[in-house]
């Protein structure tokens, strides 16, 4: 069942899916925009609030609060209400949070904002990719999935040079912009049209043909199936999803046990072990206080600000190289290779930043070191962008039954949002108590498990259809 014949593939609208997709990959852009924004506002946000260390941190993680709520509530209501209705929401989320983190005058409006946009992130970060996997044919659904990822790492990118243009233009991110507004209030600002068109473009894609199945509104489901794939293949494909719905009941988190044990279905932990597995490894402290670790090694804020710019395009070319391969090599060793190469650049900038010593003002001296690190920093970013970056979403997208597929992505994204937080909340807190090279010690222990884990615990998913997923 993994090739149709020709008249099945030439049936097809291809432009229709690929359409879809990158519409509901605005969404993974406001994620990587939202995540990203913060890193040039530190600063202002400093000025503005007069926060220290725990409370800057706070300020940056308290998005991350929202995204385990978004990601947890948005994979069980899009049982309930669909996965587009879902979509919108969170576009108008994305759209108050921006305007809203640009006019707080005080750290609890700044956070409740950021909470929103968290809400929005989280519920995008999860819908996404199952909204792709459930509209894309088995051939291609791992490329078209990985789109997400590009997307996300295109929002960081592009806040990234935002950031850095209006740093510039200004003078730095506390100066006075247009209007007598801070730098640093415009960085949030710009992520206004984003959120507006994905606001506008949603209202042209369908829903997905399999909640609708899901809510026996089978003629509906048909006439989408239809326009994706033709009337040949639509017929069966209704068939399968309600053969593999198994009608008896909804979703509910039950479903999510073992009938014949009790215990949590295995897959359900492997889903967990993913998404945790994809945070543990550091990453965001990379993304989200990456201007603030290259100042630490010595580089200006303009400068910290390029090398962010820098690492954004590497990350765009790595997810590139996976979206052409992931269909052809699978799954499975995309996660176990990313892991060695994360594993060993990780290890190297632990021993870069152990030869470091320290200015008068507590600054890394990296002397020699420094290109060291530098390279390694962006291999480590390389490997995680060709790997665990989109991978960890195609598998989430596509590895559940259908049955379960809401649920599981509810579970499991608040596992990955959860853990997000925990690593961004504690850097600022482990930088001060045990040092970099300590805190990055961590996190290379986090790359050597998630090698173990892929080994023993993934199993394969590629080219299989959705309605064939085993749980």
């Amino acid at each position: 069942m993994q090739h149709g014949n020709e008249s099945t593939v030439s049936a097809e609208n291809k432009i229709f899916i690929l359409f879809i997709s990158l519409v509901a990959t605005i969404g993974g852009f406001l994620f990587g925009f939202d995540s990203g924004v913060i890193n040039g506002t530190v600063d202002g946000l400093q000025q503005a609030f007069n926060s220290q260390s725990v409370g800057t941190g706070f300020n940056v993680a308290s998005m991350l609060l929202g995204c385990a709520v978004g990601a947890f509530f948005a994979g069980r209501l899009a049982d309930i209400s669909g996965r587009k209705t879902i979509l919108l929401i969170s576009a108008v989320f994305f759209i108050v949070s921006a305007w809203g983190s640009g006019i707080a005058e005080g750290s609890l409006e700044f956070v409740i904002y950021r909470v929103l946009g968290g809400l929005a992130v989280g519920a995008a970060s999860v819908i996404t990719p199952a909204y792709i996997c459930e509209v894309a044919p088995a051939r291609y659904r791992g490329m078209l999935t990985t789109l997400q990822q590009i997307a996300i790492i295109f929002g960081l990118f592009m806040a990234f040079v935002s950031n850095y243009l209006l740093a510039e233009y200004a003078g730095a991110s506390t100066a006075t912009l247009w209007f007598d507004f801070a730098a640093w209030r415009w960085m949030f600002w710009m992520e206004l049209f984003p959120a507006i068109l994905f606001l506008l473009m949603l209202f042209f894609i369908p829903e997905s043909p399999r909640f609708l199945v899901l809510k026996g509104r089978n003629d509906t489901a048909s006439a989408v199936l239809t326009r994706l794939y033709g009337s040949a293949v639509a017929t069966r494909k209704l068939a399968e999803i309600q053969q593999s719905l198994s009608a008896d009941h909804q979703p509910r988190l039950t479903d999510l046990l073992s009938s014949h044990t009790g215990k949590v279905r295995t897959i359900v932990w492997v889903g967990i072990g993913l998404a945790s597995f994809q945070q543990l490894v550091g990453i965001n402290v990379v993304f989200y206080y990456g201007a603030v670790l290259w100042q630490a090694v010595g580089f200006s804020e303009s400068d910290a600000l390029l090398i962010n710019v820098i690492s954004g395009g590497l990350s765009i070319a790595a997810c590139v190289i996976t979206l052409l391969i992931i269909d052809k090599v699978g799954r499975k060793p995309l996660l176990q290779w990313g892991s060695v190469g994360m594993a060993i650049t990780l290890g190297l900038m632990v021993l870069c930043f152990a030869n470091a010593s320290q200015d008068e003002n507590g600054n890394l001296l990296l002397g020699d070191w420094g290109k060291v690190a530098l390279i390694s920093a962006n291999a480590y970013v390389f490997f995680f962008n060709m790997s665990w970056g989109p991978v960890m979403w195609v598998m989430l997208g596509e590895m559940f039954p259908n049955q379960i597929r809401g649920l599981g992505l509810a579970v499991s994204g608040l596992a990955q949002w959860v853990c997000n937080f925990i690593i961004t909340m504690t850097f600022p807190l482990l930088l001060a108590g045990i040092g970099l090279a300590a805190t990055y010690g961590l996190y290379t222990l986090g790359a050597a498990l998630s090698i173990l884990f892929v080994i023993r615990m993934v199993h394969e998913t590629k080219g299989t259809e959705l309605e064939d997923m085993q749980g």
